[in-house]
């Protein structure tokens, strides 16, 4: 919505308010036409109604507003003697205009010393929990919200199953912009799944002073601009979303606004200098390893190498025992019994399961395994028995494509070997051409709103011919530490500023196994109540957090103890 929508949809609502109210606030000893002043009706309403005058504040806040509002319509019926379950489920299912029914009624009659207390075990409950809701709303929105990492994008420097506690204020909390939806759920009601939001009305944008501003190699959330799904690995029409709606990802900011970076043979340099990363990342780069007698999967596993893939052979192989195997492997080759091969992750195949299916299994011995490594591991691999070289795969070969940002051929950049790129800043003026247009395309049409239209000869935005642009917002470039397995900027390009959801801050608990079913679980201790990011390695506060709630407790029982005698 524009200003002008919005100032109208604010006028709307002070029309329907002061005519549904105004006898109600003569019948409460004010004058008639409080009801008509913004903001001060507000005021006077929650002395009407005996609330604190700070739930004014709260009717501000998106969201929350939404909770308040049935809140005050309720207070309302009951400061005029409507208090019956009928009255309540009326007022809030005619949104609050079921008290016109009391302000047009012969003779309005307020309560003024009403007992606030609910007649009800329910109804305290219920107010109980209301306003709970509301209160972890307000902390979700503004000041800390979980998060679950779900994939392994920077796998080694945060683990899938890592619970995380995402700061909002660090970097500024971001306003939710989506006005009408369901309290702290994302873009889906859980179980229903069912839209959890309304498309419109859509606020501005707007974000609260921030701590400090994004730093290079700083691990961020973000809104993924590329997101039009509504289910991930289902195919089907595109979803548009609002900003705030769209999928939460986690990356490493490698590029901040200004910066010009290039990726030349899997490493990142920022303004012709080679990136150095924090002492706790874990970059990872596909890695080959080479043995005339065929690297062993066990003796991988023994030295602590996980992330491969293994091959079996299997000789009498059944739909019924193939449909068994199917949670276990990630890929198959062949489509005969004669000719039948599986491919597994690290783990292998079940023995248990081979035995109960009676399948005569051998794995296969390769002479070239890929792993995914960091370059110190990728070191101690070339020192494993049996192994007779290691190599880095790197994608020197460079050919037109659309796979990679900008998507647009002849550009022909890849994984490894990207740019140079400039990251926009706002403010920044650059010479705009046929050739770099691609790259700030989506930019210049999409994130700040202007008409683009490329002729023959000339680059008109907005009717004007232009060959320069002046960018509006600050722009950032995401990338995973898993840098062959992350879909990154790298794909899809730039984050705009007011996609900056927050920074990750804490490790809570940490779950190894979290995809593979409750009964592979396993607690990583050692990550539970750590830092995400830091000098040092990381160390755990939980014994810290054990020892605090046992004084606590051990506290409480003394003064209890004490208080009987």
């Amino acid at each position: 919505m524009i200003l002008s929508s919005w100032i109208l949809f604010v006028l709307a609502i002070q029309i329907i308010h002061f005519l549904g109210t105004w006898r109600l606030y003569k019948a409460a000893g004010y004058k008639g036409w409080y009801a008509a002043i913004p903001i001060y009706n507000a005021f006077i309403l929650m002395k009407i109604i005996k609330r604190p005058s700070w739930w004014v504040l709260l009717l501000f806040i998106p969201t929350v507003n939404l909770i308040v509002f049935g809140a005050i319509w309720i207070e309302t019926l009951r400061s005029f003697g409507k208090n019956t379950i009928k009255d309540t489920f009326l007022g809030l299912a005619s949104f609050g205009l079921y008290i016109y029914t009391i302000n047009y009624s012969n003779k309005p009659s307020h309560i003024p010393n009403r007992d606030l207390r609910s007649k009800t075990g329910v109804g305290e409950t219920l107010s109980s929990i209301l306003f709970a809701i509301v209160a972890a709303t307000i902390v979700h929105n503004y000041v800390m919200q979980p998060y679950i990492i779900p994939t392994g994008s920077l796998e080694k420097s945060l683990l899938i199953g890592d619970f995380l506690f995402v700061s909002k204020f660090h970097y500024g909390a971001r306003v939710p912009m989506t006005a009408v939806s369901v309290p702290m759920v994302h873009d889906t009601v859980p179980f229903l799944k069912i839209r959890s939001y309304l498309k419109n009305p859509q606020l501005p944008y707007l974000r609260l002073p921030a701590l400090q501003k994004i730093k290079r190699n700083d691990i961020v959330v973000f809104s993924w601009p590329a997101d039009t799904v509504r289910q991930f690995f289902v195919r089907e029409k595109r979803v548009d979303k609002p900003i705030d709606k769209k999928s939460n990802y986690v990356k490493r900011c490698l590029g901040i606004p200004g910066d010009t970076l290039e990726i030349i043979n899997g490493f990142v340099h920022t303004n012709g200098v080679r990136n150095i990363l924090p002492s706790r990342a874990r970059v990872q780069y596909t890695f080959n390893a080479f043995a005339q007698k065929g690297v062993s999967s066990r003796k991988l596993l023994a030295a602590g190498f996980e992330d491969f893939n293994r091959k079996y052979k299997i000789e009498n192989i059944t739909e019924n025992s193939y449909q068994k195997l199917i949670p276990h492997i990630v890929g198959r080759i062949g489509n005969t019994v004669e000719d039948f091969s599986v491919i597994t992750k690290a783990k292998g195949l079940p023995p248990k399961l081979i035995r109960q299916l009676g399948l005569r299994v051998s794995e296969i011995l390769e002479t070239n395994k890929e792993l995914t490594l960091t370059i110190n591991e990728a070191n101690g691999l070339k020192s494993l028995e049996g192994i007779d070289s290691v190599k880095q795969r790197i994608l020197t070969s460079k050919t037109s494509n659309e796979t990679f940002f900008p998507n647009k051929i002849p550009f022909n950049w890849n994984e490894d070997n990207f740019g140079p790129l400039l990251i926009p800043k706002k403010g920044m003026t650059i010479a705009l051409s046929r050739d770099n247009l691609p790259l700030y395309k989506k930019i210049i049409q999409e994130y700040e709103n202007n008409i683009l239209e490329l002729t023959p000869t000339k680059i008109k935005i907005n009717g004007s011919v232009e060959t320069e642009y002046t960018f509006k917002k600050d722009y950032y470039w995401m990338m995973g530490d898993n840098r062959h397995r992350s879909e990154d900027s790298r794909f899809w390009g730039f984050v705009p500023e007011d996609h900056i959801v927050g920074k990750p801050v804490f490790i809570w608990f940490s779950i190894k196994g979290i995809n593979d079913g409750i009964k592979n679980w396993s607690v990583r201790w050692n990550r539970v109540f750590t830092t995400v990011d830091g000098p040092g390695e990381r160390y755990s506060y939980f014994p810290f957090f054990i020892g605090f709630i046992i004084l606590w407790q051990g506290f409480v029982f003394i003064r209890k103890r004490k208080l009987k005698k």
